[in-house]
C-alpha cells in the first residue's frame, strides 16, 4: 500500500510551513516532515483513524499534535485528503472544499 497526497493536502502542508517558518524556519520544516512520517505511518494501519462520515462517506482522521490528519483508504492506497489545524472548523472547510 503506498500514501497519495491530495492537492488539497500537499496545499494544507504548504500553507503550514509557511505559517510555521514566519517565525522559526527550522521548525517549519520539522513540522511538515513529523506530518509526512505520521500520514506515511498509516500504512502500518489505515484503518485506525476514525471514520467521518459527517464529512464526507469513507473520510478517516487521525489527530497529530495539534493537527488532524483526513483521509480515504482505498484499494493499494491510502490518501492523505487535507491536514487541518484542530482549531479550525473542520466541517466547514469541507462545506468549503464541495
Amino acid at each position: 500500500m503506498r500514501i497519495i497526497f491530495a492537492p488539497s493536502a500537499r496545499g494544507d502542508l504548504r500553507e503550514i510551513g509557511d505559517y510555521i517558518a514566519a517565525d522559526n524556519r527550522p521548525a517549519a520544516k520539522r513540522m511538515v516532515a513529523a506530518l509526512q512520517e505520521r500520514a506515511r505511518r498509516l500504512v502500518d494501519a489505515p484503518r485506525l483513524g476514525k471514520l467521518r462520515p459527517d464529512l464526507q462517506p469513507g473520510l478517516r482522521s487521525i489527530p497529530f499534535r495539534n493537527y488532524v490528519i483526513l483521509y480515504r483508504v482505498e484499494d493499494a492506497a491510502i490518501r492523505i485528503e487535507r491536514i487541518i489545524h484542530g482549531a479550525r472548523d473542520i466541517d466547514a472547510v469541507f462545506e468549503d472544499d464541495a
